[in-house]
Formats: structure tokens, C-alpha cells, sequence
């Protein structure tokens, strides 16, 4: 079984990153895969507050960054929330240790999982990071519809004609939710599928929340083949 490892970044903060993963790691836990989870922001560490069992690196530290392999090397199946502003970190730090022989040694695969939405700035920091990493790991583009549905700088750009035509990127979206939902989850720090059985939340607004998960998990479904380890086939 190749290791999985899935980096959910985008320099852009705001732009739906620990909203994924939160959701994200909420889809392996219903879906029984064993996975380890890593926070990196410091201000909020909204993915481990959700799920307080991931761990905590401190991008602050480069020898924090480390453990990232570290953690690959006991599980198969890991996905990082970065928090905003580390786009040059991760693009250096890769540099450094010399990424593609990293993920040989590891038996790995490296999918940067990159939310964009209709701003000019998500855009340039997908430019940023698919002109440093290129075919040095997998892609998978959210498009994050929680203030908008349109993307039109984004689908108009040479970055996404580059990414599916040249790095075989995927796309998935990432429907919007309720705002008075997400204040409710975030009140109650409760991830969605908890929120299902909680009293905070009334029959429709369950309803709502239930609706939403079955649509995002068909997004992630979509893209499996780029989020999971691959198991090769039996020998004959």
C-alpha cells in the first residue's frame, strides 16, 4: 500500500482550508479509514479544536515540519491543515529535504488539496505553488462556494488551464453552508456528523446539515483515487 500524504494549503487565509479539513477528516472517521490528522495554525487550530485528537506542528519551528514525515513513516494516510501565510515555507522547506526523493523513500504520494474562491489572491497563490512544485505531487482544486459560485478569475486563468492540462488536476466543489450553520458548529464545536444528534441543532437545521455532508462527500468521492492510499493488486 503507497502512503497518502494530502496537504490542504492555500497562502490566502480566509479561503475555506480548516473548513475542508475538518470536513474532510470527518469523511475518513465516517468511512472507518485510519488516518492521522496535523494542525498547523497556531491563531486558531480550528481542526484540532473539531477534532481534538490530531496533532499540533508549529510552523514557526523547522524542525516541527519534520514531523509531518515523521508521521508518514506509521501511517499510511495523513492530511495537514496549513495555516495562511505558509506557501513559502512549505515551497522551501520541500526544497530543502529534496521532496521527490522523500516520497520514494517513503513509499508516499503528495496531494496539495488547494480551496480557491472568486478572489484575485487565491488564484496568484495557486499560481505560486503549482509553479514551485509542478508534477512533483497530485492536485485536487476546491472550489469554495461559500461566498460565491462563480469563479471566473480562476476559470479563466493560464494557472487552471496549466493545472488540468499539463498537472492532470481535479476539481471538486465545496458547496456553501448556512452561515447561521457554521456559527452553530463552531458554538458548539461540534463537526457535522455529531451535530446530527445534537440538541443545538432542530429538525430542519439537522436536515440541512445531513443534505450538505451527502453532497460533500460525493464531491470527495469524485477525487478518491487522488485522497487514498492506492493498494495494488494481488500477485497472481
Amino acid at each position: 500500500m503507497s502512503k497518502q500524504i494530502n496537504l490542504v494549503i492555500n497562502g490566502k487565509g480566509g479561503v475555506g482550508k480548516s473548513f475542508f479539513a475538518v470536513n474532510f477528516v470527518q469523511y475518513l472517521k465516517d468511512r472507518g479509514h485510519v488516518h492521522r490528522a496535523i494542525d498547523s495554525d497556531h491563531e486558531n487550530s480550528t481542526l484540532k479544536r473539531f477534532h481534538p485528537e490530531s496533532d499540533f506542528i508549529n510552523l514557526e519551528h523547522r524542525r516541527e515540519i519534520d514531523r509531518m514525515f515523521t508521521a508518514a513513516e506509521n501511517c499510511d494516510l495523513l492530511v495537514i491543515d496549513c495555516r495562511a501565510a505558509s506557501t513559502d515555507l512549505f515551497i522551501d522547506f520541500f526544497d530543502e529535504v529534496g521532496l521527490a526523493e522523500v516520497l520514494r523513500t517513503l513509499d508516499a504520494r503528495l496531494t496539495v488539496i488547494c480551496p480557491v474562491n472568486h478572489e484575485a489572491d487565491s488564484v496568484e497563490q495557486l499560481r505560486i505553488l503549482s509553479d514551485a512544485l509542478g508534477d512533483g505531487c497530485r492536485w485536487v482544486i476546491v472550489k469554495n462556494e461559500a461566498h460565491s459560485d462563480t469563479f471566473k478569475l480562476y476559470e479563466s486563468s493560464k494557472t487552471r488551464r496549466h493545472l488540468l492540462d499539463a498537472l492532470h488536476a481535479r476539481e471538486i466543489a465545496m458547496p456553501r453552508l448556512h452561515d447561521w450553520l457554521v456559527a452553530a458548529l463552531n458554538e458548539h464545536n461540534v463537526p457535522i456528523t455529531a451535530a446530527l444528534q445534537h440538541p443545538g441543532f432542530n429538525l430542519l437545521d439537522r436536515q440541512r446539515l445531513k443534505h450538505w455532508q451527502t453532497g460533500f462527500y460525493k464531491q470527495l468521492e469524485t477525487a478518491a483515487d487522488l485522497l487514498m492510499p492506492s493498494v495494488s493488486a494481488p500477485a497472481k
